[in-house]
């Protein structure tokens, strides 16, 4: 579901690293819209984006709110700041704020055992069980697996329940040790979610919807797609499919929305952003100090690595990064950022506040690029930085080219090795050592069965799970997907036994590029018929 989480996590790591540089001073000079027009244009041809939508706000002000290009290939209606997008995960933020409203009303407290409020809720050791509270559900830091979890409901159109995500976790061996290291987690969020909606006494969408949204006058927002009061002007998501950008599958499921599920536009999260910021002519805080205070400390920390010398001159100076309570936090150029990025199918989104400077920026986009929201996000924060100058359009496109490359030969290398074995198989290859039902404890079922010739595989829970099993070496295939906009092939190696009988599966994907939601690592399938 968030690729872009991974990519992000690798741009700050790259062009945030320390260097030797002092506060930057706040530039008096307004920002030059028509500047940012031009970087937008650039970056649309650039990343080919169909549409985006770019807000900034400043010192209480919407300073401004605009659209660009088109908001789908197919009906090529135009982008406008109330154009409604899919905010992704930076719908985790108004979750972490939820809570903080219910910690505010006296009916929860941050550090309350998850079991208080969901008394069924296991992890995968029982000591872990014990001691998780309601601040782990928000903070990457349970010792689960980056994404682990996330086929049950990515791609989509799965039918997996909430009661099913808290029943499955029990299921996923650590990683790591609980509280020591971060791993990018949505299944927590839609626990965190129950919690929510099991201590107010209402759905996580609805109290979302009257405690934040409607206080601020986000009147096109919607907690769900379900739940958008005005359907119009809304996106259609694109993304590479076989190397042409297309319109591409919506994903409608419910279930994912506190950890993933709103949209909204420039225009309404501008209200959000000035809210959260304070100051001369913002909105009235809907928190108390204490509680925003708490969501924007570092509970988590990450890495800065060291930087490349060539890139330097774009450096914002970081010295910490860490992860709070539904936000990202880093200090650049000796200035407080609070941010998130936001990706789920066709769809990518970035908010990035400088509080000191009351600065927001939004960034929504129509496709599946974050090099397009970080080149334009970059761009702006410059200016206010006192970093005129940089091309962050270049840049982020010769990164994208280099890591573009590197993936390519990896996976060129594994296709020129499919085309090699299916150019040796027998005319009739001999499946039925393959065919069969096999089981994982937590996505269930997975049929492996022929058609004509060819082997292929199917989730039963998952139905775009659906594809060709193609020869690759000894006993390890590669699974192509039929819906190719999944861009997800996979590994899928065989265990065999005396009789040369498959009796289990193991996957992985083929790209490390490939979005991180797709946790096929994390499956054990075993054979049952």
């Amino acid at each position: 579901m968030i690729r872009i989480g991974l990519l992000n996590l690798f741009l700050l790591a790259l062009l945030a690293g320390p260097a030797m540089a002092q506060q930057a001073t706040p530039p008096t000079t307004p920002l030059d819209v028509a500047a940012v027009d031009a970087v937008v244009a650039r970056t649309l041809k650039a990343f080919n984006v169909p549409g985006m939508a770019v807000a900034v706000v400043k010192d209480g002000m919407v300073v401004m709110s605009k659209g660009y290009g088109v908001s789908s290939l197919a009906t090529k209606a135009p982008v406008d700041e109330n154009t409604l997008f899919g905010i992704a995960s930076n719908t985790k933020a108004f979750t972490a704020a939820a809570l903080g409203l219910l910690v505010e009303d006296g009916k929860l407290r941050w550090d309350d055992k998850v079991t208080d409020h969901i008394p069924e809720f296991r992890m995968y050791d029982p000591y872990v069980t014990a001691e998780f509270t309601v601040r782990d559900l928000l903070t990457h830091r349970s010792g689960l697996g980056l994404g682990a979890g996330d086929l049950m409901f990515f791609p989509d159109s799965t039918d997996y329940t909430i009661k099913d995500v808290i029943h499955n976790l029990r299921y996923f061996k650590p990683v790591s040790s609980f509280r020591s290291k971060f791993d990018y987690d949505n299944n927590l969020y839609i626990i965190a979610g129950e919690v929510v909606a099991r201590v107010a006494g209402q759905p996580w969408s609805t109290f979302v919807e009257t405690r934040l949204l409607k206080p601020l006058g986000m009147s096109r927002t919607g907690a769900l797609y379900s739940r958008l009061p005005d359907p119009a002007n809304v996106i259609d998501g694109h993304g590479p499919v076989d190397g042409t950008v297309r319109v591409i599958r919506r994903d409608l499921g419910d279930m994912v929305g506190p950890a993933g599920g709103m949209y909204s536009s420039v225009a309404d999260l501008s209200k959000w952003a000035m809210m959260l910021l304070g100051g001369p002519g913002a909105p009235a805080s809907l928190f108390k100090p204490s509680t925003q205070y708490e969501m924007w400390s570092a509970q988590t920390i990450l890495p800065v690595s060291p930087m490349p010398e060539k890139y330097l001159p774009y450096s914002y100076n970081t010295h910490f990064s860490a992860y709070g309570l539904g936000w990202f936090l880093r200090d650049v150029r000796g200035y407080k950022e609070v941010s998130h990025t936001g990706g789920q199918i066709g769809m990518v989104t970035k908010v990035t506040l400088l509080p000191e400077l009351h600065l927001g920026i939004i960034v929504l986009t129509n496709q599946e690029s974050g090099a397009a929201f970080t080149a334009v996000t970059n761009t702006i924060q410059d200016h206010y930085l006192g970093m005129p100058g940089l091309d962050r359009v270049k840049l982020m496109a010769d990164i994208t080219a280099a890591s573009q490359s590197d993936d390519n030969k990896l996976t060129d290398a594994v296709w020129k090795q499919v085309a090699a074995a299916t150019k040796k198989a027998p005319k009739k290859p001999d499946y039925k050592p393959y065919v069969g039902r096999y089981k994982d404890a937590w996505l269930g079922d997975v049929e492996l069965y022929t058609q004509g010739n060819q082997l292929w595989l199917k989730a039963l829970r998952a139905p775009r799970l659906v594809g060709q099993v193609l020869p690759y070496r000894g006993s390890t295939f590669v699974v192509r997907w039929k819906a190719r906009s999944l861009n997800a092939d996979a590994f899928a190696a065989f265990a065999l036994d005396e009789m040369g009988e498959a009796t289990s599966i193991k996957m992985k994907p083929i790209s490390p590029a490939t979005d991180f939601s797709y946790d096929f690592q994390d499956l054990d399938l075993q054979r049952v018929k």
